[in-house]
C-alpha cells in the first residue's frame, strides 16, 4: 500500500510507527545494531567486556572507528569497570542510577533509553555503553576531533582587528561567540537537519535585544527545510532566503566571529551550521554590503573615507561600461573634443562596435578572474597577471579591441574588488545597464537604474525593508550608511532590528 501511494503522489508518504527502545540484554542489542542498524558497516566497533569477579556482567561498547578516541574509553570505561563488582540484585533502574552516579568516573556521561537517540551520539563519535541487565545506553562523550585552529579568513583579512576566524566544529564557533558576549541572555537553540546527515544548526540571538518575531520566523524557515543532508549554511542560506529565484543577497554570511558578535548586538540572529566556517546572519541590508568590520576599529573620519570609496567603486564597476557606450554612440558631443578625438582614433581600425567589446572583454576578464580563483594560488596569481598584460596588450596590438576599452573594464574590473559581496550582482547589473545603454543610450541607462532601484525598494529580508536606510528620515538610521559617525553619535540600534532594546550607547566619555 505505501509504495503505492508514493507512486500515486509523488513523494514520500510518512507513517507513524512505535519509538524502538534500548533492549535490557547485550545479546538483543547487539542483533539489532549488527543486523538492523549498522549491517554491512564495518566502521562501527562492537567492543565486550565483563565486569569484575565474583557476579561478571556482560558489558558492550559501541563507538565508530577513528571518531572516537579508544584510550580515552580504556583507561576511564573498561579498566573501571573490569575491577567493578556488581552486586547480583542490582538490575534495572537501580543499575542505571548506581553506573551513571558512582560507577564511571567520566564527565559527560548521559543516559539514553531511545535507541535512535544511540544511534544519532553513536554517529556524531560518542561511544555508547550497554550493560547486561540495563534497558539504557550510557552516552560517554569520547569524540577525538581533528580540528583546524581558528585562524584569519583569506577572504575577509583585515589590517586592524581580530585574526580569529570561525572553523568546521560547530562547538568551537559557538565558543568564539560565546567569549566576545559574555551575557546569559545570549542564547543557543539547537536543530537537527538533513534526514541522511542529520546535521547540527545552532540559532543565535540576544534575548531582549533581538526581535521574537525574527527569531521565530527563520526557526520556522529552518524547520520546515526537509532535504536529503546540509554539507554546508549555503544550502540553508539558500533555502530560506527572501527573492529565492534573484540573486539578491538577502542573508549575510562571514567567516569572523567578531562580525557575528556585533550583528548579533544589533539585534540580528545567527545560524551556524556543523561542518561549516560560514556563518549566516539575518536581516541583511543593502547597506551590509558597503560596510566592514574594520570601519569600527579605527578612527570614525578614515572609517568613512573608506566607506565612501567603496560607494564610488559600486557605481564605477556596475555603470563605467554602460555610460561609455551611452556616450560614445549617442552623446558624443558630451565628451571633451580632445578625448573625443583620441577615442576615435584608437578606434578606427577596430572591426567590432562597441558593445561587442564591452561584452567580449567583460567575459574574457570573468574567465581569467575564475580560472585564477580554482587554480593552486601561486598558478591563479601567475595566469591572472600574464593573461591581463598579454592578452590585453595582444588584442590592442592586434587591433581586435581598442585601447580605451582596455582601460574601461580594467577600471571596472578592479572596482568590482573593493565591494566582494556585492560583486556577483554586479555583473549582471552591469551587463543590464550596458545593454539598455546600447539600445536607448543615457535614456536607457537611467531607465535601468530606476527599474534596479525600485526594485531594491521592494525587498524584504525577513520582514526588513532592504533599503531601509536609505528610505528613512530617521537620522538614527542614516548614521551608518554612506559615513559612520563617532560611536558616541550612535546611540541607538537600527530601528526595525533592534527595537525591544534600542539604546545602545547610554553615557562614556563624550556627551
Amino acid at each position: 500500500m505505501r509504495p503505492l501511494l508514493q507512486r500515486l503522489f509523488g513523494k514520500k508518504v510518512r507513517t507513524t510507527a512505535e519509538p524502538a527502545y534500548v533492549a535490557s540484554t547485550i545479546k538483543e542489542v547487539t542483533e539489532h545494531l549488527q543486523s538492523s542498524i549498522f549491517v554491512g558497516d564495518d566502521t562501527i566497533v562492537y567492543r565486550s567486556f565483563m565486569t569484575g569477579d565474583p557476579h561478571p556482567r556482560e558489558c558492550l561498547l559501541v563507538y565508530p572507528e577513528g571518531m572516537t578516541d579508544s584510550a580515552f574509553l580504556s583507561e576511564y570505561v573498561v579498566k573501571p569497570l573490569s575491577q567493578l563488582s556488581l552486586a547480583p540484585g542490582l538490575w534495572g533502574a537501580k543499575l542505571s542510577e548506581f553506573l551513571s552516579e558512582q560507577a564511571l568516573p567520566v564527565s559527560g556521561v548521559e543516559e539514553r533509553t531511545l535507541l535512535a537517540e544511540v544511534v544519532d551520539e553513536v554517529l556524531t563519535g560518542d561511544a555508547a555503553l550497554f550493560v547486561d541487565g540495563c534497558a539504557a545506553a550510557f552516552i560517554i562523550r569520547s569524540k577525538k576531533l581533528t580540528l583546524r585552529p581558528p585562524s584569519e579568513p583569506q577572504s575577509e583579512s583585515v589590517v586592524r582587528g581580530p585574526r580569529e576566524g570561525f572553523g568546521e566544529s560547530l562547538t568551537v564557533n559557538t565558543t568564539l561567540i560565546r567569549r566576545r558576549i559574555r551575557s546569559p541572555k545570549l542564547k543557543f537553540n539547537f536543530l537537527q537537519l538533513g534526514q541522511q546527515t542529520h546535521t547540527k544548526v545552532a540559532v543565535a540571538y540576544i534575548e531582549g535585544i533581538a526581535s521574537p518575531a525574527i527569531v521565530d520566523e527563520v526557526k520556522r524557515r529552518i524547520a520546515a527545510i526537509d532535504i536529503d543532508g546540509i554539507l554546508d549554511s549555503g544550502y540553508i542560506e539558500e533555502l530560506i532566503k527572501d527573492e529565492p529565484l534573484l540573486p539578491v543577497k538577502t542573508i549575510g554570511h562571514t567567516e569572523r566571529p567578531d562580525v557575528v558578535a556585533a550583528r548579533i548586538l544589533e539585534g540580528r540572529v545567527a545560524v551556524l551550521v556543523d561542518g561549516s566556517p560560514v556563518a549566516l546572519t539575518m536581516p541583511f541590508l543593502f547597506t551590509e554590503h558597503l560596510q566592514a568590520n574594520e570601519d569600527y576599529y579605527k578612527h570614525f573620519a578614515i572609517g568613512s573615507v573608506d566607506r565612501l570609496i567603496r560607494y564610488t567603486c559600486m557605481f564605477i564597476s556596475t555603470s563605467t561600461p554602460a555610460l561609455y557606450l551611452a556616450l560614445l554612440a549617442y552623446h558624443p558631443i558630451l565628451i571633451p573634443t580632445h578625448l573625443a578625438i583620441s577615442i576615435s582614433a584608437a578606434r578606427q581600425s577596430v572591426p567590432f562596435p562597441a558593445v561587442i567589446e564591452v561584452f567580449v572583454m567583460g567575459l574574457l576578464f570573468e574567465i581569467m578572474r575564475e580560472g585564477g580563483v580554482r587554480l593552486p594560488t601561486p598558478i591563479g596569481q601567475a595566469l591572472s597577471i600574464v593573461g591581463a598584460i598579454v592578452l590585453g596588450d595582444a588584442a590592442v596590438q592586434a587591433q581586435i579591441v581598442s585601447a580605451p576599452m582596455i582601460i574601461v573594464v580594467a577600471i571596472t574590473a578592479i572596482s568590482g574588488f573593493a565591494v566582494p559581496s556585492f560583486y556577483g550582482v554586479m555583473i549582471l547589473l552591469r551587463a543590464f545597464f550596458a545593454l539598455l545603454a546600447a539600445v536607448l543610450g543615457l535614456y536607457g541607462y537611467f531607465c535601468g537604474l530606476i527599474a534596479a532601484t525600485v526594485y531594491l525598494m521592494s525587498v524584504r529580508s525577513f520582514g526588513v525593508p532592504y533599503m531601509v536606510n536609505f528610505t528613512s528620515f530617521d537620522p538614527q538610521n542614516i548614521k551608518d550608511t554612506a559615513i559612520r559617525v563617532p560611536w558616541w553619535v550612535m546611540r541607538r540600534r537600527p530601528q526595525l532590528i533592534g527595537r525591544l532594546n534600542p539604546e545602545r550607547y547610554r553615557k562614556g566619555a563624550r556627551p
